[in-house]
């Protein structure tokens, strides 16, 4: 039991991050400790912190070359703070200068963006640092060469830490993923539930968030997977993790797919146990997806329980039952089941199966999503160097807050106000949500902290006692800053009342450090609401039309493979993924839309209509895309037209939405392709049908798609319904 429980605790993703600040703050006080020098603690502590949140999920040689990258940035910023904190005009101005250019470092890659925040807050350390300083006075070198000496050390250890533990990390990023899978096949089962008052709109709004987490989780187990496979001369160690992160791909295709509309299906069958069957496999598939998530955390075989397998059976056997009753309601729509129980097989084969060595798929070639050049770095920032990028309006938010709050602790206390700017660049985020969300973690961990700390101080004057408590709180920081930030905010708050407790009075730092964090979360709150505040500038439909966009460019190139047979290549990967982003970018849009306070606005109002519709298409692109199977010519010329048209829509509806003007139509086109799909639908069967079928129901949601794109563009009234393209 004791084995089992320990175990638990190294599985913990955040588990090698609390190790490795565990041993750097011990290695920092450990030396300031022998040398005596108590005035070294705080600086070298605060480069071990930054440092530690530069840190990116790369290979130690590509984390060699950030670390490198990372301590000359931190080098930079903190000579140029101590170089200019003494001529306050200067630094008013270099501060949101400086400010602005490291956030809109980071549209280059997220490996930027984490370096550039991390430089930004070693910028504000170096500030506390020397204002807080209250030894001998020093050089002007010595303080940055402190913070960047602790950077340094900090990253040897992760360097160390990743040549040793070289598949961890991945490991952890598959297991991530495949939770999120289990979470989003167990969200998808709700829309099988054959019940008539089923609130479909939340339900479909649980599965969007579940959707957007997947998403991410493969976009961040691709990252792990690219930077340690590129440059190995042996990949026969990786190709298992390869082989499971492309299951998962597939797995999430055939889980995202939606073959008919769910309320017809639960009206046909409402007296049947055929959804009933259907919601089961969904969620034992889950389970097994969820079982697959904990034996990658544990490092542990998969074993198959086989009730996949039984789950299976019983929706077969169900279906043979239901198909002999021929009298009995639904009868016209058993073709629909047999298409979803036909892609629940294959879901489910593709989970038990996933990471099978005779699972090897031909290309497994990986799309790299760094720059590759100097020019690449450039070209992206300069694109987001727009009003229009939600990038840019958070850099020129951050820097007016920074500028505000530093003429703020001028007029304020100039001694201790930095912890304003500290707590302003912390709290302010892209969006308003997340801005009040940190806001209130924010102020009421540092309360909890400081009261915390305050008492902790008491109880243990004693300074060895009082250094355990600085790696304790060090370490709940690390473990916790991503998932509890509340409880981060209350450890750091530890941290610091206990770290300057060793140079000085850290209760005089009390007060200070409660109403400098008030505020610096209120400048951020008040900016993010005064300056292009995101409900006015939300540009919904920019979302939606990139979306489009994608989706158009997902159906064209998977219909390609309905003339020359399947193949999961790197192109048809691509366009997968870029569909499935722009979807999980407007869900996660929407999302921030309703939060404001302004959603009486006409985006917001529509913002569900735009999620439901996304869906809605991705759903029926998913369809296409998991029963690719290769069409003879002659039926193959009849749906590609259909398909054509239905692409050149979509393409039309972005451009209009960027444009703001309607998109063109041709009704008369979309009839008569409507028709030629209902008579292939009557006259053939299989795949054929299917496909016909699925470029139905996405002709069907052009309608609905233009309503919401005029809406979105300002138009007075939708489309007139003898305008539509739905015959």
């Amino acid at each position: 039991m004791r084995w089992f429980r320990l175990q638990r605790v190294t599985a913990f993703d955040r588990f090698a991050d609390a190790i490795r600040v565990l041993v750097a703050l011990s290695g920092v006080i450990l030396y300031s400790g022998l040398r005596e020098d108590a005035h070294a603690l705080i600086p070298l502590m605060l480069g071990v912190i930054a440092s530690a949140i530069a840190e990116t999920d790369d290979s130690w040689r590509r984390r060699a070359r950030a670390l490198l990258l990372t301590l000359i940035c931190f080098s930079v910023a903190a000579l140029t703070v101590e170089a200019l904190l003494d001529i306050p005009w200067a630094f008013a101005l270099a501060l949101p200068a400086g400010t602005f250019v490291l956030i809109m470092l980071g549209a280059a890659s997220g490996r930027f963006a984490t370096i550039g925040n991390a430089t930004l807050l070693l910028s504000v350390y170096t500030m506390i640092g020397v204002t807080q300083h209250t030894g001998t006075p020093r050089a002007f070198w010595v303080e940055p060469l402190l913070l960047v000496v602790g950077a340094g050390w900090y990253g040897v250890l992760a360097l160390a830490w990743n040549a040793v533990f070289v598949h961890r990390p991945v490991r952890q990023s598959l297991a991530r993923l495949y939770a999120a899978l289990d979470d989003y096949l167990r969200c998808k089962s709700w829309l099988f539930e054959p019940v008539r008052d089923l609130d479909v709109a939340a339900r479909r709004s649980d599965l969007a968030h579940a959707n957007a987490r997947v998403v991410s989780a493969l976009n961040d187990t691709r990252l792990a997977l690219m930077d340690r496979l590129a440059g190995r001369r042996s990949r026969s160690a990786m190709s298992e993790n390869l082989r499971l992160y492309l299951a998962a791909q597939d797995i999430h295709e055939r889980a995202s797919s939606a073959h008919y509309p769910y309320k017809t299906l639960t009206e046909a069958f409402y007296h049947s146990d055929l959804l009933f069957r259907c919601q089961r496999l969904l969620r034992i598939t889950g389970a097994a997806c969820g079982a697959r998530a904990e034996a990658l955390r544990y490092d542990e075989p998969f074993l198959d329980d086989g009730r996949v397998d039984t789950a299976v059976a019983d929706l077969d056997t169900a279906i043979a039952y239901r198909r002999r009753l021929t009298a009995a309601p639904g009868a016209d729509l058993l073709y629909a089941v047999d298409d979803v129980a036909d892609n629940l097989r294959g879901l489910a084969e593709r989970v038990t199966g996933a990471g099978d060595a005779d699972a090897e798929p031909g290309d497994t070639m990986l799309q790299n999503p760094l720059p590759q050049s100097s020019l690449e770095i450039w070209q992206r920032i300069r694109v987001q160097l727009t009003p229009a990028s939600a990038r840019f309006r958070h850099a020129l938010r951050l820097s007016l807050a920074m500028w505000a709050g530093y003429l703020v602790l001028l007029a304020v206390h100039p001694t201790q106000g930095y912890w304003i700017l500290l707590t302003t660049m912390l709290v302010c985020q892209p969006d308003y949500g997340a801005t009040r969300t940190r806001f209130l973690q924010r102020v009421g961990g540092t309360v909890v902290g400081l009261v915390i700390g305050w008492a902790l101080m008491r109880l243990f004057p004693a300074p060895p006692v009082q250094l355990l408590l600085i790696v304790a709180s060090g370490v709940v920081f690390f473990a916790a800053r991503f998932r509890y930030y509340f409880t981060a905010a209350a450890a750091i708050s530890v941290l610091v009342l206990v770290s300057f407790n060793q140079i000085g009075n850290g209760f005089d730092l009390i007060w200070p450090r409660f109403i400098d964090t008030l505020i610096g979360g209120g400048l951020a709150a008040v900016v993010m609401l005064l300056v292009l505040p995101d409900w006015r500038e939300r540009e919904l439909h920019h979302r939606l039309a990139d979306a489009l966009a994608a989706q158009a460019a997902y159906l064209r190139l998977l219909f390609a493979q309905y003339r020359q047979g399947r193949a999961d290549d790197l192109a048809y990967r691509i366009a997968r993924r870029d569909a499935h982003n722009a979807d999980a970018a407007v869900s996660t849009h929407v999302a921030t839309a309703l939060k404001d306070p302004h959603g009486a606005r006409t985006d917001s109002r529509e913002a569900l209509a735009v999620l439901a519709c996304a869906q809605t298409l991705i759903g029926h692109l998913s369809t296409l895309g998991a029963h690719r199977e290769r069409l003879a010519a002659a039926d193959a010329d009849i749906l590609e037209e259909a398909v054509a048209h239905i692409a050149e829509a979509l393409d039309h509806v972005a451009h209009g939405l960027i444009r703001s003007e309607p998109a063109p139509f041709d009704g008369g086109a979309a009839a008569r392709i409507y028709d030629q799909l209902a008579r292939l639908r009557a006259e053939r069967q299989g795949t054929v049908r299917l496909v016909a079928g699925q470029l139905q129901l996405l002709l069907d949601e052009l309608p609905e798609l233009r309503r919401i794109s005029a809406r979105l563009v300002g138009e007075q009234r939708a489309p007139t319904p003898d305008a539509l393209d739905r015959p």
